[in-house]
């Protein structure tokens, strides 16, 4: 007579450990409760003088400071120095506004500029005092580059039937060359005289001593794009493809200076010391068209999606420029490299965003760009933020006599100028602030240095939406700063909201010249209630233990049982963040999913009731300060039967208790079963056993049969699944076996062993049923 009970090994929970890798794990506690210390790159938590009115816990911070955050928003008659401080600019002036939306070209003549149009083909010469006079008016599209000569002559280059004309002082014009290229992007003299011209589509280098047309260098790429004639007779060439630039030296000889992961060197400047710089492009904002919608390459003088003058004159109307930014590129869309007289190059500056047009040695390196018509120099190893216009693009910058340059715009086409002071006043928009979530704004302090006779002033307003609009509230009046090196202002009365723009308004005077350095805003998140996402009970045995857990056989023992109730939960883990899968025989595991629209840390308690207990019947406490995504604990204390698991996730660990918010949660039914299958009746018919096999609570999921020490084989029910908690099972027995046992086992586990025919007459008669002497877990 043989009867026991076992632990089965069920593939099932195996199997689920993979399911659970890379799952949220933090140490579970119950002593003492972490702060929260999350954050985002934009928002910095902290403790401050300026959020001494708010729940110290909660408060998080806006922080504008350096070039790349001031950046970010607008700015209006201020510049940035290498620093990223924020100063009034040098004051320009609009000398000139034209008609025409495209300017594609300028150069000095004497003391006037002269620029070539888009659309109209038109030379303009453009006086000091405003004036316009026409010069030329070819009968191609788009000026795309001029030369102004010695003698006072000009030299213009067209396309799209790319051709190079001479203006003569006295207003007379003439075809000079036709190189038979649709576009002459660059005109240039080398030291010899001769006059070099940059084309595509073909992508070559020629050259015109006067009498002849000679091709110097045929590339590989759609365009010669710029050019830089050097003092020693060398010449430098950037393509628009591969993104080259090439040196031609006095002899033709040709070598590759620098292979740019940007497809177009767009502008050269030599610099104070021989040195040259040179700017590489990846750009919707292009001229060039690399990958024109039906067509080949092509350049362009209209507006593309982003405003900039890159539409071809002569693609279909629906035609989408894609400029020379390959699709998936991912890098800068500009790169500024220094290029020393030996050849070496190396990238200086990457602008995330801006697309050099252009550029100019006066004093120091100028860079003019768009979207947004930014004047840049290059100062103390830095592109400083010298000014910003309203016209959407610098295309082309011109020597003056003060010590910034004048510079021509497009989109639309003007001239500016330097005036030569400061701008008396400028202001800063900080770019939309998002909180988040509903929230209440503090205060704001500032650094800087606001002199006497100098001022600072504010003015905010918030809104719902992610874009100001007329759901807004409206700016609310200038609030004066004060003066000195800090201070800081209450934003008592600016409606609640979640998103929040501030406006620095800056006034010179006095002597020295006012600068702001950074600004901070505060702000209380409305708190609001976490969300369980997901609460689910793992199968009878299964637990979760850290990943690095690795104990001899697979079986986690408690580290100490719970003293402050019934429950012996899993004790506490380390910090890894992630968990495996394993087997104890009599636990319960339920893992779940939870998050905080704060960001709040949370903290969790799980609690228990009987499935069919009446509504206002207390909760039973499993455990409580729960930091952890999951416990296992052990459910042997609980009577078999059906329960529910009510789990709560509150944010207490991130707010003073009376801001605390709770989210309860509570599972589908769970059935808590401890016992074996029972063995009802017993009937033998000749070499066959027909058995009942009942279970309290769980449906059976394994029937195995030995004879005689034999190995184990699967049983058939009489319906053909075992998968109930009643089921009739049918057994061959040979005749003479001596031992015949039959191992039943339940979804929970639970198994028993019985020998049957320690249980079954020998004459064939129905037995009373029993069960095996069962352990239960």
């Amino acid at each position: 007579m043989l009867g026991h009970t076992e632990r089965l090994e069920p593939s099932a929970v195996q199997r689920s450990s993979s399911q659970l890798t890379g799952q949220r794990r933090t140490r579970s506690t119950r002593r003492g409760i972490r702060p929260a210390l999350a954050g985002t790159a934009a928002v910095l938590l902290a403790l401050s003088p300026i959020a001494s009115s708010l729940s110290a816990s909660k408060v998080k911070i806006f922080r504008m400071s350096g070039a790349e955050s001031f950046l970010e928003g607008e700015l209006d008659g201020l510049s940035l120095d290498p620093f990223g401080v924020l100063q009034l600019a040098d004051r320009v002036e609009r000398a000139v506004q034209l008609e025409q939306p495209y300017l594609l070209s300028a150069v000095a003549l004497g003391d006037d500029w002269v620029v070539g149009t888009g659309n109209d083909g038109e030379v303009l010469r453009l006086g000091r005092d405003g004036g316009v006079e026409r010069l030329f008016d070819a009968p191609e599209d788009q000026v795309l580059a001029l030369l102004a000569e010695p003698d006072g002559s000009l030299l213009a280059a067209t396309s799209p039937d790319g051709k190079v004309y001479r203006i003569g002082a006295d207003g007379t014009s003439e075809v000079l060359v036709e190189p038979r290229e649709r576009y002459v992007w660059a005109l240039a003299r080398d030291a010899a005289g001769r006059l070099l011209l940059a084309t595509g589509n073909s992508g070559k280098l020629l050259r015109w001593d006067g009498e002849a047309l000679e091709t110097v260098f045929d590339s590989d790429d759609s365009h010669v794009r710029s050019l830089l004639a050097r003092p020693d007779g060398s010449v430098l060439a950037g393509t628009a493809g591969e993104g080259l630039v090439l040196e031609i030296g006095a002899d033709d000889s040709v070598r590759t200076l620098y292979d740019a992961a940007q497809p177009e060197i767009s502008a050269f400047a030599i610099g104070g010391s021989g040195e040259v710089y040179a700017a590489a492009l990846a750009s919707e904002g292009s001229q060039v068209e690399l990958k024109p919608s039906g067509s080949s390459s092509s350049g362009s003088s209209g507006s593309s999606d982003d405003g900039s003058s890159s539409s071809p004159s002569d693609a279909p109307a629906d035609a989408v420029a894609a400029g020379s930014r390959p699709t998936g590129f991912k890098g800068a869309r500009s790169e500024v490299l220094r290029i020393e007289p030996d050849g070496s190059v190396e990238p200086i500056w990457s602008f995330d965003q801006e697309t050099v047009f252009s550029m100019l040695w006066q004093g120091r390196l100028w860079a003019g760009t768009g979207m947004d018509g930014k004047l840049y120099s290059y100062r103390a190893g830095q592109m400083v933020l010298e000014q910003e216009v309203e016209e959407l693009q610098i295309v082309a910058i011109l020597p003056s006599s003060a010590s910034s340059p004048a510079f021509a715009t497009t989109n639309a086409a003007a001239v500016y100028r330097p005036a030569g002071e400061r701008r008396p006043s400028g202001s800063a928009t900080s770019k939309v602030l998002d909180a988040g979530a509903m929230a209440r704004f503090g205060s704001l302090h500032w650094q800087g240095e606001i002199p006497q006779g100098s001022s600072l002033s504010f003015r905010f307003r918030s809104g719902v939406s992610p874009n100001p609009d007329r759901t807004w509230s409206q700016w609310t009046g200038e609030r004066s700063a004060g003066v000195g090196r800090s201070g800081e202002l209450s934003l008592d009365g600016l409606p609640r909201g979640r998103y929040v723009q501030w406006q620095a308004i800056v006034t010179g005077g006095g002597g020295d010249d006012p600068s702001l350095s950074t600004v901070e805003l505060s702000y209380l998140q409305e708190n609001r209630k976490p969300r369980i996402t997901e609460l689910t009970v793992l199968a009878p045995g299964q637990i979760l233990v850290p990943s690095n857990f690795n104990p001899g056989n697979q079986a986690f023992e408690p580290n100490h049982p719970n003293r402050d109730g019934i429950f012996t939960t899993l004790g506490e883990g380390d910090e890894s963040d992630r968990t495996k899968t394993l087997w104890k025989l009599g636990y319960r595991t339920l893992q779940w999913k939870a998050d905080d629209p704060n960001d709040d840390q949370l903290e969790y308690r799980l609690s228990v009731r009987s499935a069919g207990a009446a509504p206002d019947t207390p909760w039973l406490e499993i455990a409580d300060e729960i930091e952890d995504s999951y416990l296992s604990f052990d459910s042997t204390v609980l009577p078999d039967g059906l329960y529910r698991f009510k789990l709560t996730a509150s944010d207490r660990p991130s707010n003073a208790e009376q801001g605390t918010e709770i989210a309860e949660r509570t599972s589908e039914v769970v059935a808590v079963d401890h016992s074996a299958p029972v063995v009802g009746a017993v009937e033998r018919r000749g070499g066959a056993f027909e058995v009942e096999v009942t279970d309290a609570l769980s449906p059976l999921r394994q029937a195995q049969v030995s004879i005689d020490a034999g190995r184990w084989v699967d049983v058939a029910a009489l319906d053909g699944l075992v998968d109930s908690r009643n089921e009739r099972l049918r057994i061959e027995v040979p005749e003479g076996a001596q031992v015949v046992l039959l191992r039943l086992g339940d979804a929970a586990f639970n198994a028993t062993t019985v020998d049957l025919l320690a249980v079954s007459p020998a004459d064939g008669t129905v037995a009373e049923g029993r069960g095996g002497r069962g352990r239960p877990p």
